[in-house]
Order: C-alpha cells, then sequence, then structure tokens
C-alpha cells in the first residue's frame, strides 16, 4: 500500500524492520535518552536496508554507495547532544565496508529554514512545515557525482521528510533551479549509460532511501529476500 495521502516525489523505500515494540523501544533510547552504544547494532539494520534499496533498482556495482542523512535541526543537535541519523549512518557504512562493499556518509543536506515540532501535524500539515526546508550544501553536488546515492534516515511514518530530502537533492543536482514543491520525473540508469559521464550518471539514477523502521501498515514483504521489507510510503 502507499500511505494516503502519498507525498509527492517520495522514493522507493527499504526498511529493516517493523516500528513496533523492543525497535521502537531501541529507537527512542538511542535518539532521545543518549545509548548511543545502539548505533552499531542499529546502523546494522540500516546497512541490511540500504543492501535491498540499491539491489531493488540495480544498484550493485563496483561504485561507492554514498549515504545521504536526514539532517537534524541544530537546536535538536544540541538538546540530544548528538545527532542520531548522522551516527546511525556512520556505523551503517561501517559495516557496508567491513562487508567489502565500498560506503561512506556524505553528509550535505541541511535545513535553510527553520520547521515547526512534527509531533501532532497530520499529513498535510508535516509537506506544508517542510516544503522547500532542505536544501544540498554548496559544492554538495559534486560529492554526490563520486558514487550511488542513498538517502537514509532512523525512522519513516508517512513519508514527507524523504519525499522532501529527494527534491531538494534533485534541486542541488541540477543546480537548484528548481523551487519547493517541485518534483522531477524519475531516470532511469539506462539514460545515464548514454550519457557517459559520472555526473550525469548520478543524475539520472532513481533514487533511493533506507530507513531503520517504518510503521507496519506501510510495510510490503519482499518475498525475493527473508531480510528485507519493501517501504510502499511513509513520513519521519
Amino acid at each position: 500500500m502507499r500511505p494516503l495521502p502519498e507525498p509527492e516525489g517520495l522514493p522507493l523505500v527499504h526498511a529493516a524492520v517493523p516500528y513496533e515494540g523492543a525497535v521502537r523501544a531501541l529507537l527512542i533510547a538511542h535518539k532521545e535518552r543518549g545509548a548511543l552504544g545502539l548505533a552499531g547494532p542499529l546502523g546494522g539494520a540500516l546497512a541490511r536496508a540500504v543492501e535491498g534499496a540499491v539491489g531493488a533498482v540495480g544498484g550493485v556495482g563496483v561504485r561507492p554507495l554514498l549515504l545521504v542523512p536526514v539532517p537534524s535541526s541544530r537546536g535538536s543537535v544540541r538538546a540530544r547532544g548528538h545527532d542520531p541519523t548522522r551516527r546511525v549512518a556512520l556505523a551503517a557504512a561501517a559495516r557496508l565496508r567491513r562487508a567489502g562493499r565500498p560506503a561512506r556518509v556524505v553528509p550535505v543536506l541541511r535545513q535553510r529554514r527553520a520547521v515547526a515540532d512534527q509531533a501532532g501535524l497530520g499529513a498535510r500539515g508535516r509537506r506544508a512545515n517542510l516544503a522547500g526546508a532542505l536544501e544540498v550544501v554548496p559544492g554538495g553536488a559534486r560529492l554526490l557525482a563520486a558514487g550511488r546515492v542513498v538517502l537514509v534516515d532512523d525512522l519513516m511514518t508517512t513519508g514527507a521528510t524523504l519525499a522532501e530530502a529527494a527534491r531538494a537533492l534533485g534541486a542541488g543536482v541540477r543546480g537548484g533551479g528548481a523551487g519547493p514543491g517541485v518534483v522531477h520525473p524519475p531516470f532511469t540508469s539506462r539514460a545515464a549509460e548514454r550519457s557517459g559521464s559520472d555526473f550525469a550518471q548520478h543524475e539520472f539514477e532513481q533514487r533511493v532511501a533506507a530507513v531503520i523502521a517504518s510503521s507496519p501498515a506501510s510495510f510490503e514483504i519482499n518475498r525475493n529476500s527473508p531480510r528485507t521489507w519493501i517501504v510502499a510510503g511513509g513520513e519521519r
């Protein structure tokens, strides 16, 4: 199933586990209570979701994986004393490298304006709250050309955050020419192969995302892999 209403521009998303029970407790403990030792196992779960995401679109190859974490606000980082998504992304990249897959974290997204607390907002309110809120840092587009980009986050519930992150990446790669609410059509790697340039290859790849957990209602079981769940939609 897809979220209703479904946010425009939501990339294909894979998650490791449903957001319930012990998983919910672990994510909250890591994010809000400073249980930093949980970054390792949570990073392992995120690494599995990353593998599922790139495998689903034929992304298995020699190019390095570039994990782009959804940015937390500066206020949230100060209040928590750490950036949980970036910490888990670093652990996931380390796990992937140990498994023989080149991977690194590329934190090229940042907030370009303040956003309200998402708690209590419905799907429409979250989309409005996040529209145009993210951007690629100067020079970030060139960094993204060096590998296969995967958006990563810890949790997704309806999809607005990842949709906005995907929009910001698309605008950044194209030189910032797209404003809030503008969604670029999906491209295929076949067109990139014809272009012959690494930068163009990145430009034309289908965007994918990976999260540790998502609402159980947004899962479809990937019957080709007992370890991977395909998330058909969601929002942070």
